[in-house]
């Protein structure tokens, strides 16, 4: 008895009106057609009578009755017709309009709405005939890049062939769902245990789909990465899981597979999961941390090696998290880039360490690494020489570090930043020197003052396999090009002995200790007289004002 209540209240009541109408003209016509039979049988025989003159005239009366029941008879009849052809046409437009819901208008493809139910159908369905779904999840690599260059038009021709190559490629009882945007959603049914024809069919998949796209005579290369997830097989069948929850772990594996490179495949893992919520967690607590003031600057010493003597110190970041304690910047500095708030985050630590520098000796340098992404801020440099202005920290005590990646994305905007900071007086170091691809033409052309030599090159040193030949090569370099030269990551004496032999070199590293904050760095400068005096501390203060003010 529920069930059929509840059917009777999902009936459109739009149907049932129609219906009504159809029998009600039908009813009026079916009655019209009996009356003419009753009052035809007397009064036809007494026309055809009166017309062929045998008789008197036909009672008037009945003649009436019965051309009033000929024209009910027709105006019922056709009134049928319309109403049924009424009916036709209104279900025609409805299933049309349910396909418009279900389907994408784009690609034909099942979308978003339709698009789990329809899976949870064919899980069904596969569960009796003994079998698991696959959930593929495909994302196009670099489609915001197609459109960009191309055009949006070419961006949907890019999509509907994708599209048809894909359902191509799949079994005829498999699904194709556009989830939006460039995203698309397969679910495709498989035997137990033969996870390696679904790894088969996705890389042919990948293969096909990664096939050149024509577009009014330009060629587009699009690919795609591929996360895969599935149903659980017979251990999962009493408590399966959601369709949703299915495509949701096919999403995180297909950013795995992101992570790892694009143009590939990867299954869905519970540790992804956990990886995914642990990178939540750290997004969250770094905005946090931001409003919370829990970002503070560490510092590296910088030695000469000739003579040992402390030149300077190298900032570096360190999150005191009350949760996870204090965190490296391995960990957090990519993620704060990814999510924006790197700008932000530099600029409280460069702030901060200008503050604490004012207090060291006028020899002491401090290096501050600047991401890339600070370096696309067309602002950066008044920024930086605001804070400068702010602190009263010498521009010439400043060096500022810049990776080689950075040449390769607008050599054009980093020539015009760099010779803008290089004019106020600040340093500019090429970080990482050896790992990227700087040419000769780039060093001459861009105004460095010095050369880092990445750690992974200087630890070798240490190898016994290793002569230092590459880190001989880069000194040699810097001397060729009047640029001097720091070596970081020395940890051990041998290291130190190898580099001393080269020539004049700035070194850091843990042989000289670990970072310190600000505290322990300024406790070790008091012990080792590098700190101003009382009496100059002052007039710092005061210049330092003088300069705030005229700054804004």
């Amino acid at each position: 008895m529920p069930e059929t209540k509840t059917e009777a209240v999902a009936v459109n009541p739009r149907k049932l009106g129609a219906a009504e109408r159809d029998l009600v003209a039908l009813g009026i016509a079916i009655a019209a057609v009996v009356l003419f039979v009753g009052t035809g049988g007397s009064v036809m025989p007494q026309v055809v009578r009166a017309w062929m003159g045998n008789g008197p005239a036909p009672d008037m009366v009945l003649t009436n009755a019965l051309l009033l029941n000929i024209a009910l008879v027709i105006f019922g009849w056709r009134r049928y017709n319309d109403l049924h052809r009424e009916v036709g046409e209104r279900r025609l437009a409805e299933e049309r309009a349910r396909e418009l819901a279900e389907r994408d208008p784009l690609t034909g493809c099942l979308n978003r709405r339709s698009g789990p139910p329809a899976i949870e159908a064919l899980r069904e369905k596969a569960t009796r005939l003994g079998q698991e779904v696959a959930i593929m999840l495909i994302d196009l690599d670099n489609f915001k890049q197609i459109n960009d260059l191309n055009g949006h038009q070419a961006g949907d021709r890019v999509l509907t062939t994708i599209a048809d190559r894909i359902t191509a490629h799949l079994p005829a009882d498999a699904l194709v769902i556009r989830i939006g945007g460039d995203e698309f959603a397969c679910a495709v049914p498989f035997h137990y245990h033969a996870r390696d024809w679904v790894d088969r069919l996705t890389d042919g998949m990948i293969e096909k789909v990664s096939a050149p796209v024509d577009f009014d005579g330009v060629t587009i290369q699009a690919t795609i990465s591929v996360g895969m997830a599935h149903t659980g097989g017979e251990a999962a069948a009493a408590d399966p899981v959601s369709a949703d929850r299915l495509i949701h772990r096919a999403d995180i594996a297909m950013y795995h597979a992101k992570k790892r490179g694009r143009n590939r495949s990867f299954w869905f893992e519970p540790q992804m999961e956990d990886e995914l919520r642990f990178r939540n967690e750290l997004e969250t607590g770094i905005r946090e941390g931001l409003r919370n003031d829990e970002f503070q600057p560490y510092y590296e010493q910088q030695i000469d090696l000739e003579t040992g003597t402390l030149v300077g110190f190298e900032m570096l970041a360190r999150w005191h998290s009350p949760k996870y304690g204090v965190v490296s910047p391995e960990i957090f500095i990519s993620i704060a880039e990814e999510i924006d708030v790197i700008g932000e985050m530099s600029e409280g630590l460069i702030r901060k360490a200008l503050a604490h520098a004012c207090e060291w000796h006028e020899s002491l340098t401090l290096s501050v690494n600047i991401s890339p992404l600070q370096l696309r801020d067309p602002w950066f440099a008044q920024k930086l020489l605001h804070l400068l202005v702010e602190s009263g920290f010498p521009p010439a005590r400043l060096e500022i570090e810049i990776t080689e990646s950075c040449l390769h994305e607008n050599v054009g905007a980093v020539r015009a930043m760099v010779s803008s900071l290089k004019n106020q007086g600040i340093r500019i170091s090429l970080d990482d020197f050896g790992t990227g691809y700087s040419s000769l033409s780039q060093l001459r052309s861009l105004p460095f003052d010095r050369l880092k030599i990445d750690r992974s090159f200087v630890s070798e040193i240490a190898s016994d396999q290793a002569d230092g030949e590459l880190v001989r090569a880069i000194v040699s370099l810097g001397k060729g090009l009047s640029l001097p030269v720091t070596a970081e990551g020395i940890e051990n004496g041998k290291v130190l002995d190898a580099l001393k032999g080269m020539g004049e070199i700035k070194g850091q590293g843990y042989l000289y200790g670990r970072p310190e904050n600000a505290e322990a760095t300024r406790e070790r400068l008091a012990g080792l007289g590098l700190l101003k005096s009382a009496h100059d501390r002052p007039n710092d203060l005061a210049m330092a004002a003088e300069r705030t003010r005229m700054a804004g």
